[in-house]
């Protein structure tokens, strides 16, 4: 397509991507054997999408000739036959080759409308939150700490963890013989992440059989966000070469645990790159001393704007009907869940919501699983975090005991609120808090909403055997 003939709908008339950067970075990748190209966008699940472009049209490619009718992907609005395209512009930052096919080049993209960026689009939006952050000096930084179940189906096409042998204790947690005979898996991973030069630092068989974590460095959101995306597609790949299926199912088994996806969350100085929730960096640490917490002011602000707007807050962190199955004390586990519960934050306890890690400067969010769109989870998660700075905040008396072992009663008198326990709940929360168009705009605040809802009720109304088995000659 010659660049007179772009639509006015895709990008500005006349648009160029920097040349100086695209002819670098198409130089490398013909260095390195690269034949195609991936210039992804994400639907509301997080989940990529686009169009494969030959090497030869790289040019074209990043000065967005190629165009999308996102109506036809979850959740990103646009819907119908007569609505105009998208288009793709491909951050060149964010490139990468495919560990595993160096015939093949990744790059997260943003959507363009009607010559402007695309509201409804999760990385851009996370993008004007990010300027929202900036603009008062803060640099948002962002550690993802991802769990994920990888299985193999046997004969009866039940999904079985991809170890044989059995474990001593309540779980599978941290043992040797089930990391080491998950290692075809395992392994190959590790490489690809080593490879990418992501930091990895740690990688281990998680509470669930055949449950694994990952952990590697943390960077600024939007990268950690592109790099999120990019190891789920990575995991997938990775364990259908074992013959196994990777999955983001928060809560697979009722009798297991769930996958998490913490959120490791720290703001820096735009200009000098310091840690502003470490002590003694931050505002003045009246806060802090006065809870004997070992951070900045700033960063129990943050903690207040995220409990202020917690409900909210997890209609995006915790986003499926099945998240909500996860977020329980204890259900049909042998023992207690190691999931939050309740509204709350503590010094390095995880049985709240929020805590102070007694090992780095960070706020982590444990209320945030799998299945989250980390665009869209790290836009809402910044925009209360800096509505609790702008107006100092208090985040109240850290709740450091084991909170699981607290009564109802008991939580109610001492004014302790419980996460949403349901996808309902957290929605209506999330359409009655301003935050949520602070952070999405009103466009994909009801285009979230509206998609969401249709989850609910598509889950909720079905009536299951199970309960047909249970009520059909008992009531």
């Amino acid at each position: 397509m010659a660049d007179a003939a772009l639509p006015a709908f895709g990008v500005p008339t006349g648009f160029k991507a920097d040349r100086t950067q695209l002819t670098a970075t198409k130089a490398k990748l013909l260095e390195a054997g690269v034949k195609s190209c991936f210039a992804t966008f994400v639907d509301v699940h997080g989940i990529p999408k686009s169009k494969q472009t030959p090497i030869e049209a790289f040019e074209h490619m990043c000065d967005g000739s190629e165009l999308y009718t996102v109506g036809a992907c979850e959740g990103l609005g646009l819907a119908g036959p007569q609505e105009d395209e998208c288009a793709t512009v491909p951050d060149l930052s964010s490139g990468v080759v495919l560990p595993w096919d160096k015939t093949r080049a990744w790059f997260a993209s943003d959507l363009w409308y009607h010559g402007e960026p695309y509201a409804g689009d999760p990385r851009g939006i996370l993008r004007r939150v990010l300027a929202r952050a900036e603009q008062l000096g803060f640099r948002f930084n962002l550690g993802i700490e991802p769990e994920f179940y990888v299985l193999k189906q046997d004969a009866q096409g039940r999904y079985l963890p991809i170890t044989q042998s059995a474990f001593q204790g309540p779980n599978a947690c941290y043992d040797v013989t089930q990391a080491t005979e998950s290692a075809p898996f395992l392994e190959p991973l590790a490489g690809y992440l080593r490879e990418l030069g992501w930091g990895l630092y740690s990688y281990d068989q998680e509470c669930g059989k055949g449950q694994y974590e990952f952990d590697f460095g943390y960077t600024d959101a939007l990268t950690m966000s592109d790099r999120f995306i990019f190891l789920r597609y990575m995991v997938k790949k990775v364990a259908a070469q074992v013959g196994a299926v990777a999955s983001f199912m928060p809560k697979p088994f009722a009798d297991d645990f769930r996958s998490g996806a913490h959120f490791n969350m720290s703001l820096a100085d735009v200009a000098t790159g310091e840690n502003l929730f470490a002590p003694a960096i931050g505002r003045a640490g009246k806060l802090a001393s006065r809870y004997g917490a070992n951070c900045s002011d700033l960063a129990l602000h943050f903690i207040a704007g995220l409990k202020l707007h917690a409900p909210a807050i997890t209609a995006v962190t915790c986003p499926s009907y099945n998240s909500y199955q996860g977020l329980i004390a204890q259900g049909e586990l042998a023992d207690f869940s190691w999931a939050p519960v309740l509204v709350a934050w503590g010094k390095n306890n995880r049985s709240a919501m929020l805590r102070l890690p007694g090992n780095r400067f960070c706020v982590e969010n444990r209320a945030v699983d799998m299945s989250n769109n980390p665009y869209l989870a790290a836009a809402i998660t910044l925009a209360a975090g800096l509505d609790g700075i702008e107006r100092e905040l208090d985040p109240g008396e850290p709740l450091n005991d084991d909170l699981y072992r607290r009564g109802r009663r008991e939580l109610k008198e001492a004014g302790i609120g419980l996460l949403p326990r349901t996808l309902l709940h957290a929605l209506e929360a999330f359409e009655q808090d301003a935050i949520a168009t602070s952070a999405f705009g009103s466009f994909y605040r009801d285009v979230y909403l509206a998609h969401k809802l249709r989850e609910w009720e598509q889950c909720f109304y079905p009536v299951s055997d199970e309960q047909r088995r249970k009520y059909l000659a008992f009531i």
